[in-house]
């Protein structure tokens, strides 16, 4: 079954929570340089993931 915008948008967010969790870790263990490659997937993700959040949000707005 494919999955609605809402979906998308959740799992989306969902991924970029756990990059920056990764992140987070290299960080507290000193490991910066794999951090900032966490930190921008993370940043990356989480762009992907709000605008799919505008356009589920637009969609649903749409069908009222």
């Amino acid at each position: 079954m494919p999955k609605t915008s809402h979906e998308k948008a959740a799992d989306q967010h969902d991924q970029a929570a756990k990059s920056h969790k990764v992140a987070a870790e290299h960080h507290g263990k000193g490991d910066h340089v794999k951090g900032q490659e966490h930190s921008d997937k993370a940043h990356s993700q989480s762009e992907m993931a709000h605008g799919s959040s505008k356009e589920a949000q637009s969609k649903s707005k749409s069908k009222k």
